[in-house]
């Protein structure tokens, strides 16, 4: 099982800094509403609420769980920037998105929990399909998306100074300033 197909030497197609990761799961009998509880409670965790930008795992783009044919699947799809290893990494060694991933985990079929967490490893790749096809609409990593949003933030204290003005005259400031008025 999982998506490495060919000469991959690890799952998801990278694009830029950035790569996919998918994970498709069967929910057990009974479990579609503790599993929606389960995803509600994360929803409402801190750094996984939507605007919270203070997940455990910084190097993610974005996550969403999908159930599917009438609840009995659940996909995990995110994207994420730098090498699959190191996110992979950061996954198995985050206490609190580890933590959370086992309740959910613990609704779907063949998961037998923590602490093994190389069985959890094991059980994660098993789930795994690369996608037949990924694209991305900008550049950057998070990093580089979260910087350019405080440098923004700042220009455009800049731009409400009164005191401003007669700095921002400047030719220099002319390819900045029209970049602004977009």
């Amino acid at each position: 099982m999982g998506g490495r197909g060919g000469a991959a030497t690890q799952p998801g197609i990278r694009v830029g800094p950035t790569s996919e990761f998918s994970l498709f799961f069967r929910v057990k009998a009974g479990q579609a509403q503790p599993l929606r509880a389960a995803l509600l409670a994360l929803q409402d965790t801190p750094g996984y609420r939507p605007g919270d930008y203070g997940m455990a795992i910084q190097t993610i783009h974005e996550a969403r769980f999908v159930l599917f044919d009438d609840d009995t699947r659940l996909a995990f799809i995110t994207s994420f920037d730098g090498p699959w290893d190191a996110y992979m990494e950061d996954f198995f060694t985050s206490g609190p998105t580890l933590a959370l991933f086992d309740v959910i985990f613990g609704h779907v079929e063949g998961y037998d929990g923590l602490p093994d967490v190389a069985a959890v490893r094991a059980f994660v790749l098993g789930a795994e399909q690369t996608a037949a096809a990924y694209a991305r609409n900008y550049g950057g990593t998070v990093k580089e998306i979260r910087t350019a949003q405080r440098v923004n933030a700042a220009f455009q204290q800049v731009l409400d100074h009164p005191e401003a003005a007669e700095a921002l005259q400047h030719p220099a400031l002319q390819p900045l300033l029209d970049e602004a008025a977009v």
